[in-house]
């Protein structure tokens, strides 16, 4: 962890659940001086109490950076024990789902530096992909902090503006939950064809994780499939099933990612 305001002033962590204690073990792992990292946390696991972190202590009067990882639902009881550290420079990131940035403004005050993050579940193995967006008082020293915090448990993009937010949410923060579904789909087909329940789970499993490791090379997706496809061959069979325009992939994986998308507003407008 090269960044050295971070290691010197302190880094809050509010909320060490499943992505806290991800991004917590990349920190550490990546050379944060414990000494360094502040949790408040009322349940602590096991692991979190044998980091040597600061645990459920006093807080440093001028921390670097506080994330907030908290479920949204308990923002509202979080949030005011830390208004001592807004109006300054401290940084506030939050990973909560579906709390606008204003939110934040308007619990800690509105010149708080603030940058809303997007990650998704595979974080917890390293792999994940986290959209951040500030506010008009988080500048590029700030998002550079956020982004190398989040970097250590997989990739960083950096949005427009804070309404691609409900877009990513439907793509990337929900889209787990999707391929999980599709290898419980395709599992379920294998079974329909004769193959015993554990034997198509095991090849519907390793066939998406083999795929998207195949996509990470860089290489068109597309491409990637019609090197897949023989002409009139069984993949092109299963394709033609799978790529109609009306009752296929396309506009059931468009309506997917609008419900989600859409589902995003509703909870960020409460």
């Amino acid at each position: 962890m090269k960044d050295t305001q971070i290691a010197s002033r302190g880094l809050v962590l509010l909320g060490c659940g499943k992505m806290g204690s991800a991004m917590l073990e990349g920190w550490l792992d990546r050379g944060l001086p414990t000494g360094s990292v502040w949790v408040i946390d009322p349940n602590p696991s096991d692991w979190l109490q044998g980091t040597g972190v600061h645990l459920n202590e006093d807080l440093p009067d001028d921390p670097a950076l506080v994330l907030v990882a908290v479920k949204p639902q308990m923002m509202g009881d979080a949030l005011p024990s830390l208004q001592a550290l807004g109006h300054g420079t401290t940084l506030f990131v939050s990973v909560a789902a579906g709390i606008p940035i204003a939110t934040f403004e308007r619990l800690l005050g509105s010149e708080t530096p603030v940058v809303r993050a997007m990650p998704n579940t595979p974080a917890a193995v390293g792999r994940g992909i986290t959209a951040i967006i500030g506010n008009a008082h988080a500048g590029d020293l700030h998002l550079e902090q956020a982004d190398l915090l989040l970097s250590a448990v997989g990739e960083v993009v950096r949005l427009e503006d804070e309404a691609q937010m409900d877009a990513v949410t439907g793509v990337s923060g929900s889209g787990p939950a999707y391929v999980f579904h599709m290898i419980e789909c395709l599992a379920a087909a294998g079974e329909a064809e004769g193959l015993t329940p554990d034997l198509a789970l095991q090849l519907a499993r390793a066939t998406v994780a083999g795929a998207g490791q195949l996509a990470m090379s860089g290489e068109d997706p597309g491409q990637l499939r019609r090197n897949v496809t023989s002409p009139n061959g069984t993949t092109q069979a299963g394709l033609e099933v799978l790529m109609d325009d009306e009752t296929g992939l396309p506009p059931l994986m468009r309506a997917t990612v609008a419900a989600a998308a859409r589902r995003s507003r509703e909870l960020a407008n409460g």
